[in-house]
């Protein structure tokens, strides 16, 4: 997942040049910190950077951990859920701080996350979601096909299916009416409401149309 990032180069630049440092590495050997947290605040990634290196650089700096926020993020000093009494204290600041970004950073990324999670996954069970019904009605028809031994297999599959709200649009070698927003023409041409056979099965998740079935006119 791709971080975002934005310019406090100038904020931090005019914070060195008020406590005489002219260069990140000064700092970094002043805070006792590593020189990369000190590009992280740069790139604007303070609300990400660890409180207690936070603290480190604002003591070297000579203000307040609320002055260092204040210049490099804000917004995290208007929209901090701590009291005022806390604010007035550096550790209250900072684990006020800490609660802050942890509940951003978890309601951004749970969802995130599992949009991800599942559209990749979507992405590799691809070929086996158009194939599978196929193979497993055609070993129905015939027994004795050794894909019969391995239907048992999909029983995992179908069941992540489920849980993720995956539903077929129709079963292979149903007959239904022909809708164009859900299924596609293999072959030849059709009427909309014109009885075709399900060739290959498609899937919705919830009101997304995912894949259209493929058919073929009767």
């Amino acid at each position: 997942m791709n971080q975002r990032f934005q310019d406090c180069a100038p904020q931090l630049r005019r914070l060195m040049e008020l406590a005489g440092f002219s260069t990140l590495k000064e700092l970094s050997e002043k805070a006792g910190v590593h020189e990369l947290q000190l590009i992280r605040l740069r790139q604007g990634l303070v609300l990400q950077t660890r409180v207690e290196f936070l603290l480190k650089i604002s003591q070297a700096l000579g203000i307040s951990l609320a002055e260092l926020l204040a210049a490099l993020a804000p917004e995290a000093v208007e929209s901090s859920p701590a009291p005022p009494e806390a604010m007035l204290h550096p550790q209250g600041f900072a684990n006020a701080l800490e609660y802050q970004r942890l509940q951003t950073e978890m309601e951004r990324q749970r969802g995130t996350l599992m949009a991800e999670f599942q559209q990749s996954s979507l992405e590799i069970l691809e070929p086996w979601l158009l194939q599978w019904p196929t193979a497993v009605y055609k070993a129905k028809e015939n027994p004795q096909l050794a894909a019969t031994k391995i239907l048992a297999l999909a029983g995992p599959v179908e069941r992540l299916m489920e849980a993720w709200g995956l539903e077929a649009i129709a079963s292979v070698g149903a007959e239904v009416a022909y809708n164009p927003k859900l299924h596609q023409l293999m072959e030849g041409s059709a009427e909309v409401g014109a009885m075709v056979r399900v060739r290959f099965t498609g899937y919705r998740q919830g009101e997304k149309l995912l894949y259209r079935a493929k058919v073929s006119p009767l």
